[in-house]
């Protein structure tokens, strides 16, 4: 989990760096980590129905070697095109780490204690986030950019080793055995999340024609994916699944949540550099203020959800994550650093407990012969949540902004434009906090 975090957030810092040492335009560059998001979020629901049918463990291993072969092929690219090919093949290893390291914690975890390992998870995941651009800076600056790949391949092999010798031996299930793999199902639903993912953030806050017709793409990708589930005997997701309310909820706040999360990072630096007048070094600092307290906050999060349970915790989640949006939009600019940080302080810990929770209620109730497939849809809707919280998000700061650019706006106007999109992502947690409502209540009532 920590590799797979550290994959993504290690390369943004080196992007500066590949456009000089290729002669590239930043646009061109950028692919250097779209191509990398792009691999997981098409492809996370694929490998993990696969590791469902192959032996999860088996496909782990697989998932670690090609990312680990694929960070040393980025290492020694010659080219940016083949760097790019790299990054995906990388990508593509990513996504069976993800999916498969969720899915195993119900093989090797009593349930009992599954939030505790959840939360495990969750503060790896933060610390691979946090620790990207520092790390990736300091490799690049005394050691050139292919270091930060290279080190990729280090920790790639010592993953490899403890989880060859510390999971469990995959277990036969007759079922999963007689499955097959849906691989058209597979290819219409990778090709319909990439559609969209492309249609969301390319352009950079404009909307031609080319968005148009991605979204286009995605929809018609979206019918046939539909249409091939309902007829295959081993379908990639089981639509019927939907039909419990406690799942597809789960789902949809994973994704509305993700898209506040997004907001801090997307709003943040302009707000911290703009507004605040914060030079480049102390807005990394401030920025790495959520980070950490989510991975600080992830273990204790996971016990909280073993003794009082995911439903509650996961309210409490949201709770905490609408109070500091909404607070974070009411607060003057004159409070300066203070103002900003608390807030996100109580955003980040109350999406701890979110994230602990939801993952918890998410896996707890699958059957074990679709693990891997759950956890991939976990991963699919958050990673759908934050693309389209980068655009739509950052369309809305753009719009409550009113400047031209956004780099050259005057601090009374960032500071407005966070603040209005802030309100936005408390009604965005509200939301969410509606859809758990209705979903406990339907499921408790079913139940009962």
């Amino acid at each position: 989990m920590l590799l797979s975090s550290l994959g993504t957030s290690i390369a943004n810092v080196a992007l500066p760096t590949l456009a000089q040492a290729f002669s590239a335009s930043f646009q061109q560059v950028q692919w250097v980590v779209l191509a990398y998001l792009l691999a997981i979020t098409s492809l996370i629901v694929g490998t993990g129905r696969l590791g469902d049918i192959m032996g999860r463990r088996w496909s782990l291993l697989a998932g670690l070697c090609l990312f680990t072969v694929g960070s040393l092929l980025c290492a020694v690219a010659p080219t940016l095109w083949l760097l790019l090919a790299a990054r995906a093949a990388q990508g593509l290893g990513a996504a069976f780490m993800m999916a498969l390291t969720i899915a195993l914690i119900g093989e090797t975890v009593p349930k009992d204690r599954t939030g505790s390992a959840m939360g495990l998870l969750g503060t790896m995941s933060a610390i691979g986030t946090a620790l990207g651009p520092s790390l990736g800076g300091v490799l690049i600056a005394a050691l050139g950019w292919r270091a930060i790949f290279l080190v990729n391949v280090a920790l790639g092999i010592v993953a490899i080793l403890l989880a060859w010798r510390m999971l469990p031996k995959d277990r036969h299930d007759p079922n999963a055995g007689r499955a097959g793999f849906d691989s058209m199902g597979t290819l219409l639903l990778a090709v319909a999340v990439s559609a969209y993912a492309l249609a969301v953030t390319i352009g950079r806050g404009s909307f031609s024609l080319l968005n148009v017709a991605l979204l286009l793409a995605a929809v018609l990708a979206a019918g046939l994916f539909v249409r091939a589930e309902v007829r295959t005997d081993s379908p990639l997701i089981r639509l019927a699944a939907f039909r419990d309310p406690a799942l597809s909820a789960s789902l949809a706040m994973s994704t509305l949540v993700s898209a506040v999360i997004m907001a801090t990072l997307v709003v943040g630096p302009f707000y911290l550099s703009r507004a605040l007048g914060l030079d480049a070094a102390a807005v990394g600092i401030v920025l790495s203020a959520g980070p950490v307290v989510v991975a600080l906050a992830g273990i204790p999060a996971g016990r909280i959800v073993d003794r009082i349970g995911a439903q509650r915790m996961t309210i409490i989640g949201l709770t905490g994550m609408a109070t500091g949006s909404f607070t974070l939009s009411m607060l003057p600019l004159a409070l300066g650093i203070a103002g900003y940080v608390t807030p996100i302080v109580i955003i980040a810990a109350g999406y701890a407990l979110f994230q602990t929770a939801n993952n918890t209620a998410v896996m707890t109730g699958v059957r074990p012969d679709r693990r891997g497939v759950m956890s991939g849809m976990l991963n699919l809707s958050r990673n759908l949540g934050l693309v389209t919280g980068a655009s739509v998000m950052g369309a809305v700061f753009a719009f409550a902004s009113a400047a031209a650019d956004i780099t050259t706006a005057h601090p009374d106007a960032v500071a407005t434009g966070m603040r209005v999109t802030f309100a936005v992502a408390g009604l965005l947690i509200v939301a969410a906090l509606v859809v758990a409502a209705v979903a406990y209540r339907t499921a408790n009532r079913t139940n009962g």
